[in-house]
């Protein structure tokens, strides 16, 4: 089992930023990689950026050039930082977990955080 466990969600203005943090129990050594959803209300769950052990990066294309997705080994923590936020990014955000089981992949999910954009 693996305990995900995300912070730094809040409300943020239109063109604010915001920098999601996520912890995960597991050393990176242990990962294939982990990730950040996002869930707006009435809307299915989608991929909003992803690390991959090996440093390689994706981002949803209405991230590009806003979103960036970075892996701190030290404290073994992934952060999102979010720039030029606009109402449309406004959902709940979860960190994703992908851990190399070897045979199989396991992945975990954090619990959530928020993140409204509003004036």
């Amino acid at each position: 089992q693996v305990h995900v466990v995300e912070s730094g969600g809040g409300s943020v203005q239109p063109g604010g930023s915001l920098r999601l943090s996520c912890s995960a129990s597991e050393s990176r050594s242990n990962m294939e990689g982990m990730g950040w959803y996002r869930q707006a209300p009435g809307k299915e769950r989608e991929l909003v950026a992803s690390i991959k052990n090996s440093g390689v990066t994706y981002y949803l294309e209405a991230g590009e050039g806003r979103f960036t997705v970075s892996w701190d080994n030290a404290k073994n923590i992934v952060h999102l930082q979010m720039d030029s936020l606009k109402p449309a990014d406004t959902s709940v955000y979860y960190c994703h977990a992908a851990l190399d089981l070897g045979d199989y992949v396991g992945y975990y999910w954090g619990q959530g955080t928020q993140v409204p954009v509003s004036s």
